[in-house]
């Protein structure tokens, strides 16, 4: 029976629950929360951007949303972005990225939008952001485009200004005059801002545990990380541009379990290369001892995961590239590293070999693959 206001009667009325995911943001964050550690509240602002472009409710004529990321060096503010594209379109790289430690200058915002009419060169070089540049990694399941502005903090005044536009109305104009449209973009921003502060809080706190400290005290030097690179970020930007972000998210130093795990998900990294790269598997085995290892040589809390990579490319990656390089390890092998107290480097011993006989047959042909497979092999950046 309706009411003569025209509402159903209470009794037949539901709680509806707004906390509930889309299938597709709700595997999102799976595969996100997969391939990021310890930053959970940069993983949940992007779901949520993403939920809100699968509902269609992205704000008019404005970026479907724009993150500002802050924090330590080393603690994967770059690296979320390249997740996120990695989990939405296959390939971590399918994002616009703007280096903007090389726009310093005001002339050089031209590589971005070209020159006016008129001007040398005009004609010579093609914008970085044109339209055709912004939808190339679009695909029919998922219409949208990641934009990373990475070190925002090193960029002119120029491209500030660019970016007011932009963060505003989601439109760019050409040198040419021909308009640009950002609303189905997702633009992140990363800086280092308050980077020697946050240094002399971190380095406070190394050795505090909860065995000789309060238990919260790692969770009070986040907070005083937060308020020291939000105080940066704001002396340096304008009002007008802090105002035009959605969302400032600030990293949190990383601590040693998270070092672990982010030293897992590397050393799983190399064997999906050695696959991609070779066809079949080389199954590395790690020691408890060769862990501890690759983490004491790569262990530093003031500069996070990116001395745990450059330990994996020294003494995991290099070797094994010598051993494919000379012929000893083929796909299909399998390896035990181990550390030992009396070597300064893990040892490598096969345990399995591969079957097929064809295996010396990679030696002759692996010159040119062993040059990718250490360039590509753990990123550093």
């Amino acid at each position: 029976m309706i009411s003569s206001t025209g509402e159903q009667p209470a009794a037949t009325w539901k709680r509806l629950n707004p906390h509930l995911m889309n299938p597709r943001a709700q595997m999102f964050e799976e595969q996100l929360s997969a391939r990021i550690v310890g930053q959970q509240r940069a993983v949940k602002a992007m779901v949520g951007l993403y939920q809100l472009y699968l509902a269609g409710m992205t704000p008019p004529h404005r970026p479907i949303g724009t993150l500002l990321f802050l924090g330590p060096t080393g603690t994967g503010k770059t690296r979320v972005v390249e997740a996120a594209a990695e989990v939405l379109f296959g390939d971590p790289f399918a994002m616009i990225k703007v280096d903007c430690a090389e726009f310093q200058h005001s002339h050089e915002i031209a590589k971005l939008i070209g020159s006016p009419p008129g001007y040398l060169g005009h004609r010579e070089t093609e914008p970085a952001l044109t339209q055709e540049q912004l939808d190339r990694f679009q695909t029919p399941e998922n219409q949208l485009t990641l934009v990373l502005f990475d070190e925002i903090e090193k960029a002119s005044d120029s491209l500030w200004m660019l970016l007011l536009g932009i963060l505003d109305k989601a439109t760019l104009t050409l040198g040419d005059n021909r308009k640009v449209d950002f609303s189905r973009c997702i633009i992140c921003m990363t800086s280092n801002l308050g980077a020697k502060e946050i240094d002399s809080l971190v380095s406070a706190r190394i050795g505090f545990s909860p065995a000789d400290g309060p238990v919260d005290a790692g969770e009070r030097t986040d907070e005083k990380i937060y308020r020291t690179a939000l105080a940066a970020a704001r002396r340096k930007f304008t009002p007008e541009f802090m105002n035009r972000i959605d969302k400032v998210v600030v990293f949190r130093p990383l601590r040693e379990d998270d070092l672990k795990a982010i030293l897992d998900l590397e050393l799983n990294r190399i064997e999906e290369r050695l696959l991609q790269r070779f066809g079949r598997p080389i199954r590395l085995r790690y020691t408890p001892s060769a862990k501890r290892f690759l983490l004491e040589e790569g262990k530093d809390l003031r500069y996070g995961a990116r001395h745990i990579k450059r330990a994996i490319e020294r003494f995991v990656v290099f070797p094994l590239a010598n051993l494919i390089a000379t012929g000893q390890l083929h796909g299909g092998d399998e390896i035990l590293v181990d550390a030992d107290a009396l070597n300064p480097d893990l040892s490598f011993t096969k345990i399995r070999e591969a079957k097929s006989s064809s295996a010396s047959a990679s030696y002759g042909n692996s010159h040119s693959e062993i040059h990718s497979f250490i360039t590509q092999s753990v990123p550093v950046g």
